[in-house]
């Protein structure tokens, strides 16, 4: 066969003759497929265009949002907040004043931001590096340029795709096959023109992927450090927030003008007082539940203030004078010399990471008495001198024996119970568990004139016993016992035992009980520690008594986080004082001047009414020492407690040695002396127990140095009571009965 028959033969063989039925049925297969790849072009390229548009301009809203642009931000009272906008309305409420004002400084940032991104229609923020600013502009101006470039291949998709589109409908209507082959020819050119369009396409899309992949990581470095900003001005806004609530207290508690204008009646304040309670009775809220407090008071007006001044009974200034006349004549006497310095600071807390699995897998197999918790969850003081620690505001306990009127000193004796919890509200440590038979002594005599001295009277169950003598008129003594239930996501802490307080002079015997601890998020989260029931204050003398109300905290109460409020009253149960405060800031008393019967709570119980004087200030705590959230929040008296001192006995805190180490930032160390010194003890008992088995003696268990159990004469409970002699072993520095614990 010749070269043009085979030339013809590989035609025929490629495309049939046109008119023949083969032909026919190839050219409408060709059409088809044409077709299908015409629509699947379409679809691909609108598709990727409106994707990239998507990520180059994403500015949509969701459903039940509000403009912040054109919105109102008001407020109502101290917790709630109103946000408004094209005839929407959201009622917000707050725990506090100080999260209500961080919520509307942080409401009035998005607005501001949100009034710019209108303005300068972008979304993005200015970075502050001129360089950064020209990199990301040149970046987007690239960007833009290929989102242009992906528009116009768009468009030259559409107009190859329509033009390929008239082409295939001419060549279905074709009927001379003369014509065919030019029909097919325009067919095969513009669908090649199709596929270069749409390779063009796809490389600009991939050109700006790669381009958007590029720059992404410094998109985000750029994103992390603007959100670093905006954290640091939220924390700026909470302290000046701070800062504006402290100024706006201090404002109130400062001694007002006499004002010239007369004071409105005593019955519109409370018909006002009513109208708003019922106007906040008809709002709606559905986040609020709170217990409302079993009385009300009502502040009296100018005129009754100065009717009253006269029938009050403060501590007389003739005594105050002649109590000084006696210190001076005291001190007079003595050779004046100068106070000990105390230390104001201890090395800083180490940044030890707590390793959960390395105490679990040392707890396999062991007995649950013998495992040793290190000392990454103590604070380096013991339980004893936390006890002591209640001593950080001993001078109300002066001023109150100075005073004439039980009835005031009941009220300095309640504001010295609440003061004793005003350390804890940072301290989520665990002080050290004391062993048996450790004692602390602290002697400021010369500059506060009182004497303590603690002692470990019991260790199951773990039990302390605590002796402070004043020569400034008052005596304290307690016996607290520990017993604490883990509830799953906190801790409660129970301390059983009661607190005896009396006066030289007048004799009043003052009997309390401390509330129930409470530390939150156990298991996962910040720890944080909350105190909440009953302290019922009674003088045995007088019969008089002080209830005091510590409220726990709750996320939908209105109330000031730690609030305490109490009622003093007298033997026949008539109100005299008004308290109030929060445990951890302050206490204050007002003098009822009248009392009446309100409507009836929720409980349907009837309301007291009671119109009282001005608040007069019992209590505030000291402000912590610089730097003490790396010193574990100690106040300035906890700073001093383990400082070494000369002459104290060998069983003293100060001389532990693992609590020494923890204090050192030695915490390895502390760890492996603090379980020695537990085997040590363990071995002492098994000792002991041995040794009242053999004498079949049950009264040679341990036995106290310092502290004896009696019967009290006026609680009707057996407790250790102190009974001498350490103070004149401290003199003759006789230590000799004091056992070898550490």
């Amino acid at each position: 066969m010749s070269e043009q028959g085979k030339g013809s033969a590989s035609a025929s063989a490629a495309a049939p003759a046109p008119g023949s039925d083969t032909y026919k049925g190839w050219l409408f297969k060709w059409t088809n497929y044409l077709k299908g790849y015409q629509r699947r072009w379409f679809v691909l390229s609108n598709g990727l265009l409106s994707y990239y548009r998507t990520q180059a301009e994403m500015a949509h809203t969701c459903r039940g949002t509000i403009n912040l642009a054109t919105a109102h931000i008001d407020t109502e009272d101290a917790c709630n907040i109103v946000l408004s906008s094209g005839g929407r309305t959201y009622h917000l409420k707050a725990s506090t004043e100080v999260e209500r004002q961080r919520w509307v400084t942080a409401l009035e940032l998005a607005k501001a931001k949100a009034i710019r991104m209108m303005n300068d229609q972008s979304g993005d923020e200015e970075p502050t590096s001129q360089s950064d600013r020209s990199e990301i502009q040149g970046t987007l101006k690239i960007l833009i340029s290929k989102l242009d470039d992906l528009s116009t291949c768009n468009d030259l998709i559409a107009k190859h795709g329509a033009a390929l589109q008239r082409s295939l409908s001419e060549l279905e209507g074709l009927k001379v096959p003369v014509e065919g082959g030019e029909k097919i020819k325009a067919v095969n050119e513009r669908a090649t023109l199709f596929r270069i369009t749409s390779n063009a396409m796809i490389n600009a899309c991939r050109d700006f992927l790669d381009l958007a992949e590029t720059h992404s990581r410094r998109w985000q470095r750029a994103l992390q450090y603007e959100r670093e900003q905006r954290t640091h001005l939220e924390e700026t806004i909470e302290q000046l927030a701070k800062q504006h609530n402290s100024l706006e207290r201090a404002w109130r508690e400062a001694p007002t003008l006499v004002s010239s204008a007369p004071s409105a009646p005593t019955t519109n304040k409370g018909e006002t007082g009513k109208e708003a309670s019922d106007e906040d009775e008809d709002t709606e809220y559905f986040d609020a539940m709170e217990d409302s407090p079993a009385f009300i008071t009502v502040t009296a007006s100018e005129s009754t203030q100065h009717r009253s001044v006269s029938h009050r009974n403060p501590c007389s200034l003739c005594s105050l004078f002649m109590y000084s006349l006696k210190i001076c004549n005291d001190v007079s006497g003595k050779e004046l010399q100068p106070r000990r310095q105390r230390r104001t600071h201890i090395p800083d807390k180490p940044n030890y990471s707590l390793n959960l699995w390395s105490i679990m897998k040392n707890c396999i197999g062991k007995e649950l008495s013998k495992i040793p918790m290190p000392v990454n969850f103590n604070e380096p003081l013991s339980m004893l001198q936390r006890l002591t620690e209640d001593l950080e505001y001993h001078e109300l306990l002066d001023k109150a024996a100075r005073c004439d009127s039980s009835l005031e000193q009941m009220c300095l004796v309640a504001a010295f119970s609440v003061s004793s919890y005003s350390t804890t509200v940072h301290r989520t440590a665990k002080p050290f568990n004391p062993l048996l038979g450790e004692t602390y002594e602290l002697d400021r005599l010369e500059e506060f004139g009182y004497r303590s001295v603690c002692e470990q009277v019991s260790h199951h169950p773990p039990a302390a016993a605590h002796h402070v003598i004043s020569q400034r008129g008052w005596t304290l003594w307690q016996e607290i016992t520990i017993a604490s239930k883990f509830r799953g996501k906190y801790l409660s802490i129970m301390p059983l035992g009661t607190i005896h307080l009396q006066f030289h002079a007048s004799g009043n015997h003052y009997v309390w009980r401390k509330v129930t601890s409470t530390v939150h998020n156990i298991i996962v989260g910040k720890l944080w520690i909350d105190q909440s029931g009953d302290i019922e204050i009674v003088n045995h003398r007088t019969k008089e008594t002080c209830q005091l109300k510590f409220s726990p905290y709750s996320y939908f109460s209105r109330d000031v986080p730690r609030k305490v409020t109490g009622v003093v009253a007298d033997s026949g149960g008539q109100a005299h004082y008004i308290l109030s405060g929060t445990w951890d800031e302050k206490m204050e008393s007002a003098k009822i001047v009248q009392s009446s019967r309100g409507g009836s709570g929720s409980e349907g119980k009837q309301k007291m009414v009671y119109q009282t004087l001005s608040p007069k200030l019992l209590w505030k705590k000291y402000p912590l020492p610089e730097n003490a959230e790396n010193m574990y929040y100690f106040s300035t008296l906890a700073l001093t407690l383990n400082e070494l001192e000369d002459g104290v006995a060998m069983t003293d805190s100060r001389l532990r040695p693992d609590q020494r180490l923890m204090e050192d930032g030695r915490w390895d160390e502390a760890n492996s002396e603090k379980q020695r010194l537990e085997e040590k003890q363990r071995a002492v008992r098994r000792r002991r127990e041995a040794e009242a088995s053999d004498a079949l003696d049950e009264e040679s268990g341990h036995k106290p140095l310092w502290f004896y159990q009696r019967r009290d004469s006026v609680t009707g409970e057996t407790s250790f009571v102190y009974k001498g002699g350490y103070w004149e072993a401290k003199e003759r520095q006789d230590w000799s009965l004091c056992p070898d614990i550490f």
